[in-house]
This record gives structure tokens, C-alpha cells and sequence, in this order.
């Protein structure tokens, strides 16, 4: 038998370095409250969840960064692949007018400068969205977004302490309340989204994809029912139907 190291599956591997490590995650456009009580978003896919709690990877300089830490809410609307054309719109816009005149020792700020970012206050007129009154926090949430979290923050964490880059934190939200359109519920329960007809909108190394239109085989996963998780989550929340 021989080694791992001589097998073909390992001959097949190969070292790289990639710039970027954006494997495939949804695309969140995260809204916030501005300081002249507008509303602010941001497209972003370094997120993921845990429980009712979800981390965000974010500049720290950004507009929707310096919105949530001083408000410490926001609503989580997750696109569908069919979004396309709203999500471009705002890829390379900012809420800050500083990225303006940013200069070169000014970092993430002076990057998006030189790539093109535009300064644009009202984003939700930019990519044609339509806003909707939260419950639960003052940020609108998006109609056209299939799901909604409203959320606030919990938690700030600093990132890249031991590199020389800086200027990336991580913020934990908990989720309080979730809005999801009647599409892809789940038949026959109250609580559930059916995977079959939710179509996130996945980036992948900065391109847009979406998901298959079925499974790709059984989860064994899946085989432990969703509400054994709920002890990890909020409580069951039912909306009256009228």
C-alpha cells in the first residue's frame, strides 16, 4: 500500500495563496439608521449564524459599522438569487462621504476609493428598493428580501490583532425578531422555512451564484428536527393569520 503523500487524490492538491477566501456564503444587505435618520445598506457575505446570534465581518470605518455601533440595531435582509440587478447597484456604492477624499494612509477607506466606490446617501432609491417598518428596531427592513432579521448588537470583536492590517471587527448580533415571506415556508408548520424553495443569493470569490433546484442527496443531519435546536434560539413566535 502506499503512502498517502503518492496518492493520486493527494497529487491533485496543490499549494496556492488565494487574496481572498470567499468560499460561498449568502449575500446579507444589512440595513442601519444614519445619523439624519435615513437608512443605510450595505450588500456584505461575511456572515454566518449560530443559534438566534449572527457574526458580521465588516471595515470598521464603513458607514453601516459606525450605524450599528452607535444605534446597536439593524435588520439582516437576505437576497435571492433573483436580485441581481439591486445588489450590483449598491456592490460598490458607501454611505460615507470620507471615502471622497480618503488618502493613501487611510486604508480600507482609501481602497474603496481607487476601486470606484460612489458615495450615495439614498440607497434604497439607487437600487430601486422599497423600505418596510421594523417591529422590533428602528431600521427599515427590505420588501423585496424574501427573509428578515431584525437584530441588535451583543458583541465587537477585533480582528487581524496580529497582522499589520487593521481595521476589520467582527460584530455579533442577536437576532429578535424573523420576518420570511409566505413562498418558502414550509407547509403544514409554523416555523420552518422549506429549503426546496428558498433560493439564497451565494457569493462565491466575489461572483453571484445560486443554489441547485433540489438536493444534491440525503443530510443525516437533517434527520434531527429543527425544533431540537430551539433551546439555542428565540422562542416560538406565532403571527395570527387574517
Amino acid at each position: 500500500m502506499g503512502s498517502i503523500q503518492d496518492s493520486d487524490l493527494a497529487s491533485k492538491h496543490h499549494t496556492i495563496s488565494p487574496a481572498i477566501f470567499y468560499w460561498g456564503t449568502p449575500v446579507v444587505l444589512i440595513t442601519t439608521e444614519n445619523p439624519d435618520s435615513t437608512f443605510n445598506i450595505a450588500p456584505m457575505s461575511s456572515a454566518w449564524w449560530l443559534g438566534n446570534r449572527c457574526m458580521l465581518g465588516l471595515g470598521a470605518i464603513s458607514q453601516t459599522t459606525i450605524n450599528l455601533l452607535r444605534t446597536k440595531q439593524c435588520v439582516l435582509n437576505l437576497a435571492s438569487d433573483d436580485m441581481t440587478g439591486a445588489v450590483n447597484s449598491l456592490a460598490r456604492t458607501t454611505g460615507s462621504k470620507e471615502i471622497l477624499t480618503a488618502e493613501p494612509d487611510e486604508g480600507y477607506k482609501y481602497f474603496k476609493r481607487m476601486n470606484g466606490y460612489v458615495y450615495i446617501h439614498d440607497k434604497f432609491s439607487h437600487a430601486k428598493l422599497t423600505p418596510l417598518n421594523s417591529d422590533l428596531v428602528r431600521p427599515a427592513r427590505i420588501m423585496e428580501c424574501p427573509a428578515q432579521m431584525e437584530a441588535e448588537l451583543v458583541g465587537v470583536y477585533e480582528m487581524m490583532q496580529d497582522a499589520g492590517t487593521k481595521g476589520f471587527i467582527a460584530l455579533e448580533v442577536k437576532v429578535l425578531r424573523t420576518h420570511v415571506h409566505e413562498d418558502i415556508r414550509m407547509k403544514g408548520h409554523e416555523n420552518r422555512i422549506d429549503p426546496d424553495k428558498w433560493r439564497p443569493m451565494i457569493m462565491s470569490f466575489q461572483e453571484l451564484y445560486g443554489l441547485k433546484g433540489k438536493k444534491v442527496d440525503e443530510s443525516v443531519l437533517a434527520r434531527i428536527g429543527e425544533e431540537e435546536y430551539r433551546g439555542f434560539s428565540n422562542a416560538a413566535e406565532v403571527e395570527d393569520v387574517k
